[in-house]
């Protein structure tokens, strides 16, 4: 490693840390370098709009409803008065 910093935290992410680097067997500083990665990895960071985060995924699924666009009102509103 060519560099080192040093974050604090709350005492209840720390504890969760130390929880996470139990089980796993990861050192806390591994764990660190790993989430920051993966934080850095996310394209545009949290700034996107929701649909921009799941554009890989739209019309990836067949629904069987040939009409959900159009209706998906109805489709929801239909689902919510069958869970009650």
């Amino acid at each position: 490693m060519d560099a080192q910093l040093t974050v604090r935290i709350p005492k209840d992410l720390r504890d969760a840390l130390d929880r996470a680097s139990g089980k796993s067997g990861l050192k806390n500083s591994e764990i660190m370098r790993l989430a920051l990665q993966h934080y850095l990895d996310l394209p545009q960071g949290r700034n996107q709009r929701p649909a921009e985060r799941v554009r890989g995924l739209l019309g990836a699924f067949d629904s069987g409803l040939p009409d959900l666009a159009e209706n998906h009102r109805a489709y929801i509103l239909e689902s919510l008065s069958r869970e009650r």
